[in-house]
């Protein structure tokens, strides 16, 4: 078929691709030009337990000091106030954890607790409340998309400084629930438990929803904040206008410093604009540090101890400091692909499309010319996402909206990297909480608008099945 003089005279690209004439199901036959470079020019070929805390390769060396200088105050640990180290002094009084890299492991994926452990690190849990008709809630909802729970508020914070209760303990247990493939083989899935413990003022509203997180890789997303809006926008479909089963929605989301709603695009419900904004409420939630944009402790009336506690300066993260960061989170790069062009990974590739997955992880974009970052520019990207929210189904529902985002939705995560997360983190544990521990079992948690590519998958023989994964973890 691929010899034909008509074919040999299409473009690269569709010379990769044949299709089955029994089933229409995409044959990827060759690597796309340029199809390892997942981060275009700023991509790396790092595949150690480093692949993702290089720097954009396209930096030249005077950016990568600044590089290097932002991830200092990523890495290393900030201290209770006051403190001789004023540069990072202030952390808490109630915290999460004391550095960014604690969650952010190696600048990768973070993992929930070990069944019945108490110390939940790199996961958080969110909190909040049913809204009712008050001018307060409808003012919460549209500056935070969600009620705080009055007391504990938006977030559990398991850490506290001498002198200040924490606000309580997260532990997490599972429950089985088999899932058999056509072939007959079955996989046993784990769907978590969560339980708050030690609640160190007082009980919670009784309404109290709540939606365990764990922190997300780090790659490459100064470039998916270079994606264009309208290109964003032009993947959605509320509707779903073309029958796919695919009802794409942006979430619109508050942005602090433009004072009006915006894209979303980062957090697991796509409940930030930017990564300046993410990074400032990560300093405020994760690790109890004031901002010129969020410039007090985030401590509830409740928590009288916490607001009189001495801080570490007004703000306790400089502008500069700030900017620093931002420029670092920017430029974590994207490593290489791997076999691209190898025979079981062309199946599985072709495989994922046939499932309709890129239904949804998008393979492809181009970064805007005038990017916040000139590397990150005119960038030609795979990350395999459409940076959308999706309804997954009742499986995955954590029961809390948020902004837009309902209480099944969830946007997509890229998989750029994803098959480097052993390597770098030291574990396979996917979805918004980590109850996935490995690839399969994270494709047989999806539902909802994914319910049919999923039960494609459950058709797949063994054989099918490991060249579906052998793609994945080229990327």
């Amino acid at each position: 078929m691929l010899a034909s003089p008509a074919l040999r005279r299409l473009s690269p690209l569709l010379l990769a691709i044949s299709l089955s004439a029994c089933d229409d199901a995409p044959r990827f036959t060759q690597a796309e030009p340029g199809e390892h470079l997942s981060g275009g020019a700023a991509t790396v070929r790092q595949f150690d337990h480093n692949a993702f805390s290089m720097p954009s390769a396209n930096l030249t060396p005077s950016r990568r000091l600044d590089f290097s200088v932002g991830n200092s105050f990523f890495r290393n640990p900030w201290v209770i106030a006051p403190a001789t180290t004023t540069a990072r002094d202030g952390v808490g009084p109630l915290l999460n954890t004391n550095a960014c890299q604690n969650c952010h492991v190696k600048d990768g994926r973070g993992h929930p607790p070990a069944p019945g452990a108490n110390n939940a690190v790199s996961m958080l849990v969110r909190l909040s409340i049913p809204a009712d008709a008050s001018a307060e809630h409808a003012r919460q909802l549209q500056r935070l998309g969600v009620v705080p729970e009055p007391v504990y508020g938006g977030q559990l914070q398991d850490v506290s400084i001498p002198g200040v209760e924490p606000e309580g303990k997260v532990r997490v247990s599972y429950d089985a629930v088999p899932v058999r493939f056509a072939d007959g083989t079955t996989v046993e899935l784990r769907k978590p438990r969560l339980e708050i413990t030690q609640l160190g003022y007082g009980p919670m509203h009784p309404d109290t929803l709540y939606s365990a997180r764990i922190a997300p890789p780090m790659i490459g997303l100064g470039l998916l904040e270079a994606i264009p809006e309208a290109a964003l926008l032009a993947n959605a479909d509320p509707e779903d206008a073309n029958g796919d089963g695919i009802r794409g929605r942006a979430n619109l989301v508050w942005d602090d410093i433009a004072g009006k709603p915006v894209l979303g695009r980062f957090g697991w419900k796509a409940g930030q604009p930017n990564l300046n904004q993410q990074n400032f409420h990560a300093f405020s939630g994760d690790m109890g540090l004031t901002t010129s944009f969020l410039p007090k402790d985030d401590c509830t009336a409740a928590q009288t101890a916490c607001k009189a506690a001495v801080n570490g300066g007004e703000p306790e993260v400089s502008d500069n400091i700030l900017s620093l960061v931002l420029f670092y989170t920017r430029n974590l790069a994207v490593p290489a692909r791997r076999q691209v062009a190898d025979a079981q990974v062309l199946e599985g590739k072709g495989l994922f499309h046939q499932a309709g997955c890129q239904g949804c992880h998008t393979p492809s974009f181009t970064t805007a010319g005038d990017a916040a970052e000139p590397e990150l520019a005119n960038q030609l990207i795979r990350p395999y996402s459409d940076m959308l929210l999706h309804d997954m189904g009742d499986g995955l529902a954590d029961g809390r909206a948020e902004f837009q985002a309902g209480p099944r939705d969830w946007r997509t995560p890229p998989l750029w990297g994803i098959g480097l997360t052993e390597t770098v983190s030291g574990h396979t544990q996917f979805l918004h909480d980590g109850r996935a521990r490995n690839l399969l079992e994270a494709i047989l948690w999806h539902g909802g608008e994914a319910e049919a590519a999923k039960q494609k998958v459950l058709n797949y023989d063994a054989g099918q099945r490991d060249a579906l994964l052998a793609f994945l973890n080229s990327l």
